[in-house]
């Protein structure tokens, strides 16, 4: 390195770096895409009380984050979201949804809903669980 230097970047610098790997990856595989699918919920208030943020990749959709604000769990919103994301996945023909979760966070929800755990690390982070989930759509 010359005068290059590793500095922190910005979102629209990160966006920059992500568009310029998803431009590269195309190159090399068909029907290369990068959708971003992200959904919800607000309160008559206006407040979001929901969220699910997810992209679409190639054939399979990638939930980045599913939240429910603690007052209204266990109203159904996290299974609205996801079978909301499920109609968009198998509407762009994703084969497959992915997505990862933490034991303190929801590992028994998604089974519920039809995903499958690939993988599992123990100690991510230190004492917990980190769990792979998968769903099959086709």
């Amino acid at each position: 390195m010359n005068n290059e230097r590793i500095i922190t970047s910005t979102s629209e610098e990160s966006n920059d770096v992500r568009n310029r790997l998803i431009e590269f990856n195309s190159s090399h595989v068909p029907n290369g895409r990068y959708e971003v699918v992200n959904l919800c919920v607000k309160n008559d208030q206006g407040e979001i009380i929901a969220g699910l943020n997810s992209a679409i990749k190639w054939n399979w959709m990638e939930i980045d984050i599913l939240w429910v604000h603690h007052d209204y769990r266990g109203q159904g919103l996290g299974k609205s979201l996801l079978e909301e994301a499920e109609r968009i996945a198998r509407d762009h023909q994703c084969t497959f949804m992915k997505l990862h979760t933490f034991s303190f966070q929801a590992p028994d929800f998604y089974p519920k809903y039809g995903f499958q755990v690939m993988a599992t690390i123990e100690n991510a982070p230190t004492g917990h669980s980190h769990y792979y989930f998968m769903k099959e759509l086709s």
